[in-house]
Parts: C-alpha cells; structure tokens; sequence
C-alpha cells in the first residue's frame, strides 16, 4: 500500500460509534422521516422536541455540502458496495455538526481554508482540481507525525473530517457491506475435527456417531429406551 491509498485506512484505528440521520435540504419530508426513524426504538417527549429542532435547521452550504462530498470520496473511494452519498456520509456529518455545535468552527473553517489553498495554488477551487493537484494539497495535512506547523490547524481539520467520513461510512449498511460483516450466523458443530482426534487416538463410535451427528437430524427430539440408551 503507497502513501496515497492508505488515506482510506489512516483513521480506521480512531473509528468511535456512530449514528445514521438525515439531513433535510437535498430530501423530501417523508424521506428524511423515513431514514431518521429507521429503529423503531422509543423516543421521549424531549427527544422528539430535540430531534425535530436539529432536522429543521441546515448548518452547511450547497458548496460546503459537495466539498465535504468530494473529500469522502478521497477519504472512503467508490467501491463495488457503495460511495459516501449512498452511505449517507454527508447526512451524517450534517447532524453531527448541528448536535456537536462546538464542531461547527473548526469543520466550516477548515473546508474554508483548504479551499483558499487550492486558489492559491492552482487558481481554482478543490473541487475542480483532478486527482493528482487534490492529492498534492492533502498529502501535507494527512500524515500527523509530518505536518509542519504552519499546517498543523489544517491537519486537525482533515483529521476530524477523515474521522467523521469513517465513522459515518463504517456504521451505514454501505459500510458494513464493505466490512463483509454478517454478524451472528447459525452454524453446525458437526463434531471435533477428525484430524485432531486422530492426533490423540481418539475416534467417534460409528453407532453413536450416526445419532449424535447427524446434521439432517439436528431437529429431532432424541429418544431413549427403558435402561436410558439413546435410541435415535
């Protein structure tokens, strides 16, 4: 892996908790409803009062909402399970800054003043820049241990976002489709390995074997005779 690829994983190690919402600009009423109240949990009075009050403001621009959008891509690239609007990365970030306010500052300042680098270093904003003239301009913010000083507001900035980008990403169904994680599966102990009871001279009973191992019958209630033998 270069230098250039592990900005997807650098903030993996930093990955915390985090929660799905919508935000209410670029959605119709019912379906910012619709994502919001996904888990059927219960809510109090208050938090209803709280949760409508968040969803009825709009903290971010059109322009900040695409740059923060074409950062993610940077951060998390389009994979073969999704991209970040699909995981509704930005939506979470959204509500994140309405409900965290004292991340406002630094988010918005931030997208701020990397926009105002790429102006002075390519004449034109970063979302039009291509790959390589974005990369040129995160690459001296993305390493922590490398950042010089004059950057190191920037490198908080991108460290925050990247952290955001992840979490939101890691906890939308997009996200742990890309993990390949299926949580609880059942499965069938179809006993301990032949190898290892061979390693200690061990083997089933054939008779027993055929009762007690037999996945086609794992549903049936065992019987027993008289004396206590196990019948089938």
């Amino acid at each position: 892996m270069n230098r250039r690829d592990s900005l997807k994983y650098l903030a993996s190690g930093t990955l915390a908790t985090g929660f799905l919402f919508s935000s209410c600009e670029w959605m119709s009423k019912d379906a910012v409803v619709k994502s919001l109240w996904k888990y059927k949990y219960g809510r109090t009075p208050e938090e209803i009062i709280h949760d409508n009050n968040l969803l009825s403001q709009q903290f971010f621009d059109a322009e900040e909402i695409n740059l923060i959008e074409n950062l993610g891509n940077i951060i998390i690239p389009p994979n073969s399970n999704g991209n970040i609007k699909e995981a509704e990365v930005v939506d979470f970030i959204e509500f994140i800054a309405k409900e965290l306010i004292e991340l406002q500052q630094p988010l918005r300042f931030g997208l701020s003043e990397l926009n105002k680098r790429s102006i002075n270093d390519f004449q034109k904003n970063f979302i039009d820049l291509n790959f390589d003239e974005k990369q040129k301009l995160l690459d001296p913010i993305a390493y922590p241990e490398e950042v010089s000083e004059v950057l190191i507001d920037q490198a908080n900035f991108f460290s925050l976002l990247r952290d955001l980008v992840v979490t939101g990403y890691f906890t939308s169904e997009v996200g742990i489709n890309d993990l390949g994680y299926v949580g609880n599966q059942p499965n069938v102990w179809d006993g301990v390995p032949k190898e290892i009871l061979l390693k200690h001279n061990l083997e089933y009973d054939p008779e027993w074997e055929s009762k007690f191992l037999n996945i086609e019958k794992r549903n049936d209630i065992a019987k027993w005779d008289e004396k206590g033998n196990l019948i089938s």
